[in-house]
């Protein structure tokens, strides 16, 4: 978080700390926008190093590699590609199957279920 950005927060956070809902949802936007620039940089340096090695032809030993055979072409995009489903995972991931409605709904369904059988032997 930027010196102005954390400044304004400090100014604000006796007004925010006062509705928890709104802090997790705070975070959790921030979370967000944080991935999405990750992933905006990703895509721009991404296609810059893929179209300057797509005119690229390197010679190694008498052999002419072209740049999209070469594995060096793949390599940023690969690696940083990993680390970019690390993020996603860590702010989209342990909501997307398992969140608190999810949780719910199971402890309500299994209530109803314990209802029904102790309904049905009386």
């Amino acid at each position: 978080m930027g010196r102005y950005r954390r400044h304004m927060y400090e100014d604000y956070k006796q007004e925010l700390s006062t509705d928890e809902s709104y802090n997790i949802a705070f975070k959790k936007v921030k979370r967000i926008k944080g991935f999405y620039s990750h992933l905006r940089v990703f895509v721009i340096v991404n296609a810059i190093i893929l179209i300057a090695n797509f005119s690229r032809n390197y010679t190694w030993n008498n052999v002419e590699i072209r740049g999209f055979e070469n594995w060096q072409s793949y390599s940023t995009l690969f690696y940083w590609g990993i680390a970019l489903l690390i993020h996603a995972f860590t702010v989209f991931g342990p909501d997307i199957f398992f969140n608190r409605d999810w949780e719910q709904k199971k402890i309500q369904k299994f209530m109803d279920k314990d209802a029904q059988n102790k309904n049905k032997w009386e």
